[in-house]
């Protein structure tokens, strides 16, 4: 039964809205096409999505710790 309730499961593309099947048929998903995956992809490689994070006092002493080494190559 859960086999026959996954496969009628209909989700929106997060790039386009448009409803796909949510089921092992569907090798994009959640995305209804490769076209939309290979969006998405480029959307993160072009740093347009970000998961934020809090920054801490140990960022900043870590960084201009990594400033310092690689300005003597």
């Amino acid at each position: 039964m859960k086999n026959n309730l996954e496969s009628n499961k209909q989700v929106s593309c997060p790039n386009c809205t448009k409803k796909s099947a949510w089921s092992a048929e569907n090798k994009f998903r959640p995305f209804c096409s490769e076209r939309c995956k290979l969006i998405d992809l480029g959307e993160w490689a072009a740093g347009t999505y970000a998961i934020a994070q809090k920054h801490s006092e140990e960022d900043e002493v870590f960084s201009s710790m990594l400033e310092t080494s690689t300005s003597n190559y």
